[in-house]
């Protein structure tokens, strides 16, 4: 199974879940969507694949849970059914039974994104290309996945700079 996602900055959860059906890259006038500063990707997972950019990029040990997420959508503002019963009474068009999630990253995965040395850019997307997650995917193109690190830094740059926070849109 393919999942996409699109990393994007937004000024607050509001934002950052508007039309959460809609791609974050995409600009649709016609729907009145307008596309964020984004990054789109293909199995670049928050909290495991990035998390491991994260942790290569801060010189720190990869633990779950470094790139710690708050899941937005379907969920904000209100709680996912928390029993059996409540799953079973779901709709067949529940946003809980599948397609767009909306997740908030933490600042610390942004901040620390933020401050990689792009000297050192280079370096850690071999590392990172060597990942056990990629292996399956035949990321073994070097130039790419520098692209995408520096695209990660970037976005997590203005960001900052923007007092904004990363978020991550994924279809599934």
């Amino acid at each position: 199974m393919s999942v996409f996602c699109e990393y994007y900055r937004a000024a607050d959860r509001a934002a950052a879940t508007v039309q959460p059906d809609r791609s974050r890259v995409i600009d649709d006038p016609e729907y009145g969507v307008a596309g964020f500063d984004a990054v789109e990707t293909k199995w670049v997972d928050p909290q495991v694949i990035l998390g491991q950019l994260v942790a290569f990029i801060g010189d720190v040990d990869f633990f779950l849970g470094l790139v710690d997420t708050v899941p937005l959508y379907p969920s904000y503002p209100d709680p996912a059914p928390q029993t059996d019963e409540e799953w079973d009474a779901l709709p067949e068009d529940s946003p809980y039974l599948g397609g767009a999630v909306i997740d908030e990253l933490p600042v610390n995965a942004r901040d620390i994104l933020a401050g990689a040395d792009d000297s050192s850019l280079p370096a850690v997307a071999e590392r990172w290309a060597r990942i056990e997650e990629f292996s399956p995917h035949s990321s073994d193109d070097g130039e790419y996945l520098l692209s995408l690190v520096k695209d990660f830094v970037g976005l997590a740059r203005r960001a900052k700079e923007h007092d904004q926070l990363l978020y991550c849109w994924m279809f599934v």
